[in-house]
């Protein structure tokens, strides 16, 4: 069977098959002048879809290997903060901890990054790295968590809510744990906002096709750069200018150097551990919850855009038309809230108005911040923090949930559904958004990740009522955990049952994520099957 490899496509037996990036099956026939009759259609997509089987490869161990220790060295680096500041505040517990990690990590990187490999990654290859470390990254960091007195399911639980950026923590108060432990969790938050493949890729990797290939990430999408290294580093920047901002901000309100910092680390990456016990409200007066609320909303917003703001040339259309729906959204759901509070619980619009924006643009940008107590809501206002959840903030931004822009790409689809039942059959109208036209493979990819995320929440709500647990308090809880928020209504606590602390911890992964990487690495033809 003869072979003839184009630019754009793959030639194989008389089929198209494009290759990721190379257009439509379409534009491959077209260049080849060649079209399939209606009659072949079936039968030809057949032979192309056991065609692309023999271009599917399982992932290489070398190179896996390999950037893992390069990444070891990345989680030893980020490791050694809270190992300073733990010798600086004299808490010798915590430091052996950590120094016995770092030292642990920086010999497994060098014995692994000494692997011989390709220099290139498979799109597989990347996927599965991403996911292992967002499950490896915790597991580590939770040995030196088990010096401030918890225990290794808590300690596990804790780390993975900081490494998500979820801010769910199941201990009730927090005021009198170590100082290093109050910033480590922080900390953790915010190198996990940004990813930790991100930074590995601005301070590890020399550019090429690995970089380029785990550039594909959700907050790679945007390649402004062109090179994948020096968008990393240019996000990295964008990312450290937020968070420096930030805390001179908190500065100039008299929060404090320590909350100011710890305040600000969780709140651009969208976090939400705070080193009080009732969360913002222990920060202060309203101007400085306005400040970190505000850090929050940065978070949430594309990076891209502040890269755009000082960039002539760069197209801001996309994240500034993501901006204005998080605030619209946002502003929507503070309104609901504080009618709902106002006509369910009987207060004074003093106190709606002083609480229910903070919540509803904490829920909106999954940050997790508090003034009040979730528990205390009715459950009307309850259900409209659920779903600010679930939306979450901007695509390519720190923030969680399945993002705002893929429920309005969904509203804008079943729109154009409605419009073409009025239209003769001859008329063509394609969905737009932003004054972009919208692709078949965006459409779906957005549509499917909302599919996801819902089937996740009601499987993990299951869980809970089939422990005896209220609907709506689990369902708030689960929604929290899943899209990445961290606002709770007191289920996630030391008392929890390990099973449900542990659908908790599947929920913040799998949300941080967004599922089908996950579904990539437990399925069985990424591991067998024939390799390059």
């Amino acid at each position: 069977m003869g072979r003839e490899t184009y630019s754009r496509g793959v030639w194989l037996g008389g089929c198209a098959f494009a290759q990721p990036g190379a257009g439509n099956i379409a534009t491959v026939l077209a260049e080849k002048g060649r079209a399939c009759k209606p009659g072949q259609y079936i039968a030809e997509s057949l032979v192309m879809a056991n065609q692309a089987g023999e271009l599917s490869y399982a992932v290489r161990f070398a190179p896996v290997l390999k950037y893992f220790g390069l990444f070891c060295f990345i989680v030893a680096a980020l490791a050694g903060a809270p190992l300073g500041l733990s010798v600086a505040f004299g808490e010798t517990a915590i430091t052996i901890r950590y120094a016995i990690v770092v030292f642990t990590l920086l010999a497994c990187g060098g014995v692994l990054s000494r692997v011989r490999a390709a220099p290139n990654l498979q799109v597989n290859e990347a996927i599965i790295l991403g996911a292992i470390l967002f499950v490896f990254t915790p597991l580590v960091m939770s040995y030196p968590i088990m010096a401030s007195g918890l225990g290794f399911v808590d300690a596990l639980f804790e780390a993975i809510s900081g490494a998500t950026t979820t801010g769910l923590s199941t201990l009730s108060r927090v005021e009198h744990m170590p100082s290093t432990f109050l910033f480590a969790r922080a900390w953790m938050q915010w190198y996990g906002g940004l990813g930790i493949v991100v930074l590995s890729l601005a301070l590890v990797m020399r550019p090429g096709l690995a970089a380029r290939t785990l550039a594909g990430s959700e907050s790679m999408q945007d390649d402004l750069i062109g090179s994948s290294r020096a968008y990393a580093r240019r996000a990295l920047a964008i990312y450290a200018i937020l968070t420096g901002a930030g805390i001179v901000l908190l500065l100039v309100a008299r929060a404090g150097l320590f909350n100011a910092v710890v305040y600000s680390l969780a709140a651009v990456s969208t976090g939400g551990f705070a080193p009080h016990d009732n969360s913002l409200a222990g920060l202060g007066s309203w101007p400085v919850h306005t400040v970190v609320t505000l850090i929050c909303l940065v978070g949430a917003v594309p990076l891209t855009f502040y890269y755009g703001l000082f960039h002539k040339g760069s197209d801001l259309a996309g994240s500034t038309f993501q901006l204005k729906a998080i605030l619209i959204c946002g502003g929507l759901v503070a309104t609901l809230l504080g009618v709902f509070m106002w006509l369910s619980d009987g207060l004074s619009w003093r106190y709606v108005f002083s609480h229910a924006p903070f919540l509803a643009f904490s829920a909106q940008s999954t940050a997790g911040f508090s003034t009040i107590e979730p528990s205390k809501l009715d459950a009307a206002s309850k259900l409209v923090l659920i779903c600010a959840m679930v939306t979450g903030a901007g695509v390519g931004s720190t923030g969680g949930g399945f993002k705002i822009l893929r429920l309005l790409i969904a509203i804008k689809c079943l729109q154009v559904r409605l419009a073409r039942s009025r239209l003769a059959r001859h008329a063509v109208l394609q969905p737009r958004l932003a004054g972009q036209r919208l692709q078949e493979g965006e459409i779906g990819d957005a549509l499917l990740i909302i599919l996801l995320f819902v089937a996740v929440i009601v499987v993990s709500w299951l869980a809970f009522l089939a422990m005896g647990y209220e609907p709506l308090d689990s369902l708030f809880e689960v929604a929290s955990a899943t899209g990445t928020v961290g606002l709770s209504v007191g289920l996630s606590s030391s008392p929890l049952p390990t099973l449900l602390k542990v659908v908790l911890c599947v929920d913040m992964l799998l949300g941080r994520l967004e599922i089908v990487a996950w579904l990539v690495l437990l399925d069985h033809r990424t591991w067998i099957g024939r390799r390059l």
